[in-house]
């Protein structure tokens, strides 16, 4: 698989990562064994660069990848791994974000223990706590790298302007986000301020949580999947509408002898060197058709094609619900 690097001085990785999230029950339930034979099919492709967080099933995403390494030594060599925290709750079980020292310290701690690492390769403010400036928490995070306990940090969700900040205080590896055929606004600011800085540009859901894939999530699998009921883009009437312009998407992608997957994925590759996807399924099938769209090189034609029948702005719905929008920096 083409390699990339993972910020202008950071290891050169697998084009396509793993998004950990399908670790956890996030999109169905899971088990250990699966997300063994994931992390094979991850290691036998090229995919090095595993994603995770401390939230991703409450340590399940992280103690799966831990148990992983325990079982197969040599594997953490071969892996770039990176983990998140942040998102937290009150006493009252309120959700907030805390970028404070402490509590990023204590986190990441929790995190090591259950990957069973030392240190991780890249440690990222989840989401922006409005109580600190992007300095305070660039300089909170880099004290956990000149301790030992991360060899980079990143920022996942902010804008611009607070990565530039940021960068005022302590190099920022990586930057994630949500990006994709569906979800394009880091086209405007993001990639770009990410390409002069030389921060990787991470982006999740790079299928567009299934709707951009041969087998959409159903509508009775969304029922079940508490984050996807309450989505605007998979609620009705837009989850049809959705479907409907996103079948002329899979149809291309049939005529390119690829998977829809595959071609999303690839569509990203083409936004910049610096860009990394990071789809995330249970199903090691499905992480075949992804990764196939690292060895697609798309032309000015086909990207002509993907746009006429995904054009700009194509999707109906918000990308988060006014709950959901609660943490993510809005710049555009």
């Amino acid at each position: 698989m083409e390699k990339r690097k993972l910020g202008k001085n950071g290891p050169e990785i697998g084009a396509i990562g793993y998004g950990g999230m399908s670790f956890s029950d996030m999109y169905g339930p899971t088990n250990e064994a699966e997300s063994h034979a994931i992390l094979d099919t991850c290691r036998d492709q090229g995919v090095t660069h595993l994603d995770t967080a401390n939230v991703y099933g409450m340590g399940k995403s992280e103690n799966a990848i831990g148990t992983y390494l325990k079982a197969n030594p040599g594997a953490r060599e071969e892996f770039v791994i990176a983990t998140k925290a942040t998102i937290t709750r009150d006493p009252d079980g309120n959700r907030f974000y805390d970028n404070s020292a402490e509590h990023l310290e204590s986190e990441l701690d929790k995190s090591l223990q259950r990957l069973g690492l030392d240190c991780v390769d890249l440690f990222y403010a989840h989401r922006r706590d409005p109580r600190f400036t992007p300095e305070e928490t660039a300089a909170n995070l880099g004290r956990l790298v000149e301790k030992g306990k991360a060899r980079a940090i990143g920022l996942s969700e902010i804008a611009p302007s607070t990565l530039r900040r940021a960068m005022n205080a302590f190099p920022v590896a990586a930057v994630q986000s949500e990006y994709s055929l569906a979800t394009r606004f880091p086209d405007l600011g993001l990639v770009q301020t990410c390409a002069e800085l030389g921060v990787a540009m991470v982006a999740f859901s790079p299928v567009g949580r299934s709707l951009l894939t041969d087998n959409p999530i159903s509508r009775d699998r969304i029922r079940d999947l508490p984050f996807l009921a309450g989505n605007p883009r998979f609620t009705e009437p837009n989850l049809s509408e959705n479907l409907r312009i996103s079948e002329g998407f899979r149809k291309l992608a049939a005529e390119m002898g690829t998977s829809a997957a595959g071609l999303a994925n690839a569509w990203l590759l083409s936004r910049g060197p610096h860009v990394i996807p990071i789809p995330g399924t249970r199903s090691v099938e499905h992480l075949h058709e992804c990764i196939a769209g690292a060895a697609l090189n798309l032309t000015k034609t086909d990207l002509d094609r993907i746009e006429a029948v995904l054009p700009v702005g194509w999707a109906h719905g918000d990308r988060y619900s006014a709950e959901q929008w609660i943490g993510p920096e809005r710049y555009c």
